[in-house]
């Protein structure tokens, strides 16, 4: 599973505070964030940056879940998880008794995991911490290896807390929120006004005209 295809997973509520996070605790990479999705949609950021934070929370929401979104969705949620929610890495790395830096950060990663162990640090994460949490942690660990590893993909299988259903479709973007990739981004500002005049009704005729 793809760090976009997670983002696709999690529930509204848990994406929505990836980026609430990121605004508060980590401003730098919120804007690099939202710079890189809003470059994605050949967009100027000034379009999005200038909406209310709700609302560029759920615009940056919809458009991390695009497969073109990839590289940046895997960044946002692995420093979301390190920065965010450093126990949950710690306990982990601890409880396979991996080496790391105290923050969640290890360089020297085994090939195999002993399953007894690794189940049993799972299962008291999943106890400990939202399991939300720890379900997008243990996907996200398996991104650092091609295919993951197999006693990792073992226990998803076997463990239903873990587990997310079938990636979602991505989102489908409306028409009048941003201009399709061919348009220049200033026609984004004029799209809703001119639709809104071809929404409105003809004038009715006059009694003469209708004669």
């Amino acid at each position: 599973m793809k760090a976009y295809e997670i983002f696709q997973e999690l529930k509204p509520e848990t994406a929505a505070s990836v980026f609430q996070y990121l605004r508060d605790e980590q401003r730098e990479v919120y804007t690099a964030s939202l710079s890189s999705l809003a470059a994605n949609r050949k967009l100027r950021p000034v379009f999005i940056q200038r909406k209310p934070a709700p609302a560029q929370i759920e615009w940056l929401v919809k458009n991390v879940k695009l497969c073109n979104s990839g590289e940046i969705a895997e960044h946002v949620i692995q420093l979301w998880l390190m920065k965010g929610h450093q126990e949950v890495l710690v306990g982990f790395l601890d409880g396979l008794g991996i080496e790391h830096d105290g923050e969640g950060a290890a360089d020297d990663i085994p090939d195999e995991f002993d399953k007894k162990k690794l189940k049993s640090t799972v299962e008291s994460l999943l106890k400990e911490h939202d399991p939300e949490i720890v379900k997008a942690y243990i996907h996200v660990f398996q991104l650092q290896r091609f295919e993951g590893w197999p006693e990792i993909t073992e226990l998803i299988e076997a463990t239903p807390e873990l587990q997310f259903g079938e990636p979602a479709p991505a989102p489908t973007l409306e028409v009048n929120e941003e201009p399709a990739a061919t348009e220049a981004p200033a026609e984004e500002e004029e799209a809703a006004p001119a639709e809104a005049e071809a929404a409105d009704p003809e004038p009715e005729k006059s009694g003469a005209e209708e004669e």
